[in-house]
């Protein structure tokens, strides 16, 4: 039954991170405008002395999204790896479903790594995100994805016996 819930849950990450690749795909322009405002500082009142110069080369900014996308895309593509090798795994001995549970941890660590490291870290403390409305929008939205990444990581890795 456990094994089962785990299965569930890396399928639930992997669908937010695919829905966030095409969302974001579907969208691109409107995701560009949201991570030129973020990197382009314009909108950062509190803090006139940024860590960072900003970012408004039009390639760069679009390199900063297709990174964000692929991330994304990486957790889908990942977790659903995972998820069918759990399954193809779970009436298999401790040892056997232990390593199918690779794939799943990438996902769940790249859902970590895009909304924690790329957002929290990068867009909120170095690029000052949560000063503006647009970017605090996007931060706040990256912790509701990164948290229960989190969890999911830490209950997935957890040993079957």
């Amino acid at each position: 039954m456990i094994r089962y819930l785990k299965i569930i849950l890396v399928v639930f990450v992997g669908l937010q991170g695919l829905s966030y690749f095409i969302a974001n795909t579907i969208n691109f322009d409107y995701a560009l405008l949201a991570v030129g405002e973020v990197l382009s500082q314009r909108d950062s009142p509190a803090y006139q002395n940024m860590i960072l110069p900003p970012v408004t080369d039009p390639l760069l900014l679009k390199l900063a999204l297709v990174i964000i996308m692929t991330g994304e895309l990486l957790v889908g593509v990942l977790c659903f790896i995972g998820a069918f090798n759990m399954l193809a795994a779970a009436g298999k001995p401790a040892a056997v479903f232990e390593a199918s549970k690779k794939f799943a941890i990438l996902g769940c660590g790249m859902a970590l790594i895009v909304w924690f490291g790329g957002f929290t870290v990068i867009g909120a403390a170095l690029f000052q995100m949560w000063q503006g409305q647009i970017g605090v929008a996007s931060f706040e939205g990256a912790h509701m994805y990164l948290m229960p990444s989190g969890i999911i990581l830490l209950f997935v890795a957890m040993k079957d016996d």
